[in-house]
């Protein structure tokens, strides 16, 4: 009883009461969860930088845009079912919240046997993609063997991460977090130190921690007295559910995961001057995620609140949010970026051995280089956010797959092959390509965004 009313007291309606106080609730939990999520790979990459040698690390770190690419598809699609759910909850509509989540469910379950099939199957496609070094090239076979053979508890956990978020619930998907990140951690330890198992350790502990997330999540949607418990007498797939479902969500879906996989063709570019730039690429890489968390906290909030309040019908309230969020995104990011652009060299040895000053001395380079621009990134990721809140997912999706994979990969073919190929002109690739997304998605907030009737 004590965590059904855990649950049922972190049941947010965000049509009502301070906004600011609603998204700062909303996103600390999501940001903690967030960087739990993210200390997955991370803390392989530490452990094999660390313990291992710097092939390891630079194979555990360049599968990351990967399985990147799997979480960005099943994040994506989550989003639209999240953003279903929690318009019919602002609406107050408890028998359409209840067939959102099992139609949510089952799609779930459907998809786990196809990502786990069509994972394994193209692990020699991705390492082709990757064209590392063939030492580096094993060890990441290695790890996304392992990875794709476990994926469904990954992908479980977001499924009820989602459902839960979509009724104001951020807290539970933290603790979850919480709790499989210090198994991933104890794990990685003793696969690696204790059984000098290597590239394969942290693979299994990750795989191993991602399950106890989806046990723990799976739990409280079976045994929760809110209008999301789940019964399994009652799994099926409501048609026209999951048509909403799949419009707001399969856009997301395919921009985050062919963003994610874009990234693959950047380390094709940076693999091409040699191993100390490779370990540099991946340690910004590890941080740059990390200066996203805040704002993507901050965006899922909004595309939450955007949700519940235009499902309730108010559409004041609903760009105000969006506002909010905007300069919350700007004034946690910037508090982020400036003490790590100072302190860069302390902050990449955190992630290899301080023997490799070639690995530290371009790590730290990439990382002050491209510092200042996430706060164009803070642009793009809330309005994108919003546009999915109010089901607009396309025009964030368009938006977004131009900027951060054609205009990308159009602009590292000009200017390595005519102007100059320099790991500084791949590395400036990524905010060029912000900065652009921020400008079109701006653009279509302003004229698609829903606005008041003159009227009112």
């Amino acid at each position: 009883m004590a965590a059904i009313s855990l649950i049922r007291k972190n049941e947010t309606d965000m049509t009502q009461g301070n906004i600011f106080t609603h998204i700062v609730a909303f996103a600390i939990p999501l940001l903690m969860g967030n960087l739990f999520q993210q200390l997955y790979n991370t803390v392989d990459t530490w452990v094999v930088g660390n313990y291992v040698g710097k092939v390891a690390f630079s194979a555990v770190g360049q599968v990351s845009p990967v399985t990147n690419t799997v979480i960005g598809f099943f994040s994506g699609f989550s989003s639209g079912a999240s953003v279903v759910i929690s318009r019919y909850f602002g609406a107050h509509d408890r028998e359409n919240v209840s067939k959102a989540v099992h139609t949510y469910v089952t799609a779930t379950l459907i998809l786990c046997v196809v990502f786990t099939i069509l994972g394994t199957l193209i692990v020699p496609l991705m390492i082709d993609i990757l064209d590392s070094h063939a030492e580096v090239a094993a060890e990441q076979a290695i790890y996304l063997r392992i990875y794709f053979a476990g994926v469904s508890g990954l992908m479980i956990y977001n499924m009820g991460s989602a459902i839960l978020r979509a009724i104001g619930n951020s807290t539970f998907p933290f603790l979850f977090l919480l709790v499989s990140t210090v198994v991933n951690i104890v794990l990685d330890l003793i696969f690696v130190i204790k059984f000098n198992m290597g590239t394969q350790g942290v693979a299994t502990a990750t795989v191993l921690a991602q399950l106890v997330s989806a046990v723990l999540v799976v739990i409280v949607l079976l045994r929760t007295e809110t209008v999301v418990r789940v019964n399994l007498r009652n799994l099926r797939i409501n048609g026209e559910i999951l048509k909403s479902e799949i419009r707001i969500g399969f856009p997301s879906a395919i921009q985050m995961s062919i963003t994610a996989f874009s990234n693959v063709f950047v380390y094709s570019y940076i693999n091409f001057f040699g191993t100390d730039i490779t370990g540099g690429w991946t340690a910004y890489n590890k941080i740059d995620q990390l200066f996203f968390l805040p704002m993507q906290s901050i965006s899922m909030a909004t595309t939450t609140f955007v949700g519940q309040n235009l499902g309730a019908g108010d559409i004041k309230r609903a760009r105000r949010g969006v506002g909010t969020a905007l300069m919350m995104a700007f004034a946690s990011t910037l508090c982020l970026v400036i003490p790590v652009m100072i302190f860069a060299p302390h902050i990449v040895s955190l992630f290899i051995d301080d023997s490799e000053a070639g690995v530290i001395n371009y790590g730290t380079m990439f990382l002050r280089m491209n510092g200042l621009f996430f706060l164009a990134a803070c642009v793009n990721q809330v309005l994108g956010a919003a546009m999915r809140g109010c089901g607009k997912s396309e025009m964030a999706m368009i938006a977004m797959l131009f900027s951060f994979v054609l205009f990308r990969q159009v602009y590292l073919f000009v200017v390595t092959r005519y102007i100059a190929n320099t790991p500084q002109t791949v590395g400036i690739s990524f905010p060029v390509g912000w900065t652009v997304c921020s400008i079109i998605i701006g653009i279509f907030y302003l004229v698609a965004f829903p606005k008041e009737r003159s009227n009112k």
